[in-house]
């Protein structure tokens, strides 16, 4: 019951009930990237009159938070490259990092040593701050 409640009044939870149904009737899966993200494209390539090319859009595993999208399915949700990371054998280079999302405002964001929000003490200020006198 409440899988149904949340498909019916969420959109930031994975998909609603319209985007399932569209997706359904309209879509052709593409692929799938390593967060579970599952991509899709108006069935069989047809051009959308509106957009003037084809369809394509993304249902996220989870929360849609648009970080999630690694960038080489990004490039081709926005057009940019033609093929889908699926279909191109592409092979990361030795000094490329792993995709991540932003972890702003999560337990996982970055908090530099003196930041107030990271663990510990924050360090005593150093002799070249002085403080302001009226």
């Amino acid at each position: 019951m409440k899988s149904f409640l949340l498909k019916l009044f969420t959109w930031w939870n994975s998909q609603t009930f319209g985007t399932q149904f569209w997706t359904w009737r309209h879509g052709e899966s593409v692929g799938e990237d390593e967060f579970g993200n599952r991509y899709y494209r108006t069935r069989g390539g047809k051009i959308d009159p509106t957009l003037l090319m084809e369809r394509r859009w993304v249902i996220y595993n989870g929360y849609a938070e648009a970080s999630m999208v690694p960038p080489s399915w990004h490039g081709w949700l926005h057009h940019t490259v033609d093929t889908p990371p699926t279909e191109e054998a592409y092979k990361a280079h030795a000094w490329e990092k792993p995709h991540r999302p932003n972890l702003t405002g999560t337990p996982g964001a970055y908090r530099p040593s003196g930041s107030t929000l990271s663990a510990g003490r924050r360090p005593k200020a150093t002799g070249d701050y002085k403080a302001w006198k009226p």
